[in-house]
């Protein structure tokens, strides 16, 4: 390998959604300097933001049609750049993506993209020594690594059995694009998140739809107050902190009676069907034995945490889940996961950027400096 192709910087942040942005803000402002920058000091903190996306926007850039601004939960402001105002009926595919732009504008963080992480691996057994980070543009060696890649590149593909001989289509909500691709059709929905409901609620509205989750779903009756949201923070810190596989944020918190929700129950199609038990050429085996024809089916199962490219690390413990302490990985403090767990709001991955800033501060420049 060239020493073109290999390069040095204190950090490596992996994926410049949210999360992303808000650590490389912090690390700006803890005195680390661009790795892209040939004048700099070759000895002083320096870090570099490694993205797979063609532009800015993160998973943003790929959300379907439909979702407003006006649907999505919510997008806390990035760091020290307030979002302007946004009108309700953009779709977020754009109106979050131009805010994202703008903030690189102003902040001008070093990132490089698109570049796909392929593994990250230890230099050798020295517990405080280098990380490898491998990637599609080459190899930095780092001292640490923030990891904010998010889910959207692993989603959730449950299989059953009869699955390869359906004669109809089958996606995943990563592929959803708008209600007109299902228009006329007998749909199978699957799935009992937010997503899964947003789309049978859009799709309902020109063709047939069949609900199916595993569980019943739970909606949440009532308001959901700061107390109610510090609750559902807490079970999903202690699940990391014990190790525990993170479920999804819907898994925590069910389902809210928001208008899509309202709009799909008026409409007669929140109805939910038991999972069904198995997938036939043209339809599906009902849990009662019964069979329904269908022309489609939905898969909106949800993602998982997109960390493939840690595997060389081993962090998982053995019930696959990875312990956190903050937002550093338990068993390595040269790692810190952030959009993870209970980060994976906007408002968390903010706090999650500035939390693992803070610590690999402490652990980075005062080590340096004794």
């Amino acid at each position: 390998m060239s020493a073109e192709d290999r390069r040095r910087a204190s950090v490596v942040v992996i994926g410049a959604g949210q999360a992303g942005l808000s650590a490389a803000y912090h690390l700006a402002r803890a005195g680390f300097v661009s790795a892209l920058d040939p004048s700099r000091d070759g000895d002083g903190p320096s870090f570099v933001v490694l993205d797979a996306e063609l532009a800015a926007g993160g998973a943003w850039r790929h959300r379907w049609e439909s979702l407003t601004m006006a649907t999505v939960n919510g997008i806390f402001d990035l760091p020290g750049f307030p979002k302007p105002a946004i009108d309700e009926s953009a779709p977020s595919r754009d109106a979050v993506p131009a805010y994202f732009a703008a903030y690189e504008q102003h902040l001008r963080p070093p990132i490089v993209r698109p570049v796909t992480v392929t593994a990250v691996r230890y230099a050798d057994a020295d517990p405080d020594g280098d990380l490898i980070v491998e990637s599609t543009s080459g190899v930095w060696e780092t001292r640490a690594v923030i990891n904010a890649t998010g889910t959207w590149n692993n989603p959730l593909l449950p299989h059953y059995p009869g699955q390869e001989t359906f004669r109809g289509r089958q996606s995943h909500t990563r592929d959803y694009v708008s209600l007109e691709e299902f228009a006329g059709l007998r749909v199978a929905i699957v799935g009992g998140g937010i997503s899964a409901v947003q789309q049978l609620e859009e799709i309902s509205r020109v063709a047939t739809v069949f609900w199916y989750t595993r569980r019943e779903p739970v909606f949440w009756e009532g308001d959901f107050t700061p107390e109610t949201g510090r609750e559902v923070i807490a079970k999903v810190v202690a699940d990391v902190e014990a190790g525990n596989p993170s479920g999804s944020v819907v898994s925590y918190t069910g389902l809210s009676w928001l208008p899509y929700a309202v709009a799909a129950r008026e409409r007669g199609a929140l109805v939910r069907r038991p999972m069904f038990t198995a997938i036939e050429p043209d339809g599906v085996r009902e849990a009662d034995g019964s069979f329904t024809p269908v022309d489609a089916i939905l898969w909106a199962t949800g993602f998982r945490p997109d960390l493939g490219h840690l595997d060389p690390l081993r962090l998982r413990n053995e019930r696959g889940g990875i312990q956190l302490t903050g937002t550093q990985v338990a068993v390595e403090p040269r790692v810190h996961l952030i959009g993870f767990g209970p980060s994976q709001s906007t408002v968390g991955a903010n706090r999650a950027g500035r939390d693992a800033v803070r610590a690999l501060r402490k652990r980075l420049i005062t080590a340096d400096a004794i």
